[in-house]
């Protein structure tokens, strides 16, 4: 991490307050060779809760206060890598007619992977992560313990759609000469992975660009406190961050943080399942997260709304269309026109069509609840194990005492493992990365259940609250 700082401090990133003017002494001291880029606004600091490592406030920092600026030199883009070697730049124009953009920075990333120490970005690309957590990385055991449907769909999608991209881009890598363990699919996933979950926007090219330094931010949920009334400079800039007229990228501090509190970045709007997928990790309170339950094709088709506007909230509420959706369809087909306009408003339109839609409500999460393998109680019971056993001291006691003894036993048959746990020795580590992304996978479908049971009781407290209502008129 040092030398990566050092590294970034010479190609020109610096999370230094801009000077408030130039002089000859402020341009002798941008001349100097400073030991790190950061430790004026920022510092690398370790939240183990919270994302592992990250930066932190070095002092106390204003909300839209500039506290990390890189150069466009450091920026590691397709175009940088292609500009400086004429060979890569040759072999990817010829192929260029049917590779997307990502393809070519996947490529362009791989080509400087296999340069080892002659690569100009050496020391950036060493301090890499050596796995990720997509679920483009996930086996067919982790992806079914998601247990939901439409999450093993878009798991399932995911790699199949990654698989073929590399095996599209595979003659262009033979062109370049890779070596065979660049040319692994294994490799192009790593590759995949680390575009997917650290690029950041640039509007010269759709695959962004990789940012040094900047790509240590962890994530923050944007949500509708993220700006401060009192702020309206703060207010008017809608990102974190850009590439702007200064030939740098610059990011802000999105809200006022305490000196040692940790800086997010929002990199956007992502569901749990999303954030599963593009950065592997999900948050525990997701205020963008949408749950989604099956629906019949006549309350889909009902009105105007998108498919994917029809969720459930984190709290259990049902989403405005999907409540308007419901209602619609409770309503019989001769006088859905004539009380659109209510619907479309939000209004409840009778006190039984609302009863209806919320018994519905009840029955179909109750329904899609039962469908599923394992309880919330199950799977909360399995994180605490599958936490416990990845930092075991003695695989075998813990094993014995978590009463998950069969699960386990299925999962290392699923890795062709006959693992003997009689001694203190360390699970192998492509066991510890596998039991990582199945707790991951359990959290996520746990999540889900608990959704679900919010939305039964909500709707329990209204059918209850509706019938005394009746019974008072």
């Amino acid at each position: 991490m040092e030398a990566l700082l050092r590294w970034a401090a010479e190609l020109g990133v610096s999370d230094s307050p801009p000077p408030p003017f130039h002089s000859s002494a402020s341009a002798a001291a941008s001349s100097s060779s400073p030991s790190s880029c950061i430790g004026r606004s920022l510092v690398v600091a370790d939240f183990p809760d919270a994302g592992g490592r990250g930066l932190a406030a070095a002092r106390d920092l204003r909300r839209g206060e500039l506290v990390l600026r890189v150069p466009r030199a450091a920026l590691f883009t397709s175009d940088r890598v292609m500009a400086d070697d004429p060979r890569v730049a040759a072999c990817v124009s010829a192929h260029r007619h049917h590779l997307s953009s990502v393809h070519i920075l996947i490529v362009c990333l791989l080509a400087e992977v296999g340069k080892g120490r002659n690569s100009v970005w050496h020391t950036y690309l060493s301090q890499l992560p050596s796995y990720y957590t997509i679920l483009s990385t996930f086996n067919d055991f982790e992806i079914e313990a998601l247990q939901v449907d439409d999450a093993i769909w878009v798991a399932q999608k995911a790699i199949s759609a990654i698989k073929s991209d590399w095996e599209d881009a595979t003659p262009l890598m033979k062109e370049l000469d890779f070596k065979p363990k660049l040319l692994m699919f294994k490799s192009w996933i790593w590759a995949f992975a680390t575009v997917s979950s650290r690029t950041l926007h640039i509007a010269w090219d759709e695959a962004g660009c990789l940012c040094p330094v900047g790509d240590l931010f962890n994530y923050a949920a944007p949500d509708d406190t993220s700006f401060e009334e009192d702020d309206i400079a703060g207010a008017e800039r809608l990102t974190d961050g850009g590439y702007e007229d200064s030939n740098a990228y610059c990011l802000y501090a999105r809200k006022n943080y305490k000196k040692g509190e940790q800086a997010l970045l929002g990199y956007g709007t992502y569901t749990n399942l999303e954030l599963l997928e593009y950065y592997g990790f999900l948050l525990s309170e997701n205020p963008n997260e949408k749950t989604f339950i099956q629906l019949d094709v006549d309350i889909c088709s009902i009105g105007t709304w998108p498919k994917d506007s029809l969720y459930i909230h984190p709290n259990g509420q049902p989403s405005f269309a999907l409540l308007c959706a419901l209602r619609l369809w409770a309503t019989p087909a001769n006088r859905r026109k004539a009380v659109s306009h209510q619907i479309y408003s939000g209004s409840m339109l009778s006190t039984e069509n609302e009863m209806e839609i919320m018994k519905w409500l009840i029955s179909k999460c109750e329904e899609t609840l039962q469908q599923l393998p394992t309880t919330v109680e199950f799977d909360e019971s399995l994180l605490v194990f599958l936490h416990k056993i990845q930092n075991s001291t003695n695989c075998r006691t813990d094993l014995k005492q978590s009463g998950f003894e069969q699960e386990f036993a299925v999962f290392l048959r699923f890795h062709r493992l006959d693992l003997d746990c009689s001694d203190n020795s360390q699970l192998p580590i492509q066991i510890l990365r596998s039991l990582e992304r199945w707790e991951l996978a359990v959290q996520w479908r746990c999540k889900y259940k608990k959704t679900l049971r919010k939305c039964i009781s909500n709707c329990e407290s209204l059918v209850h609250e509706l019938s005394l209502q009746l019974n008072k008129q």
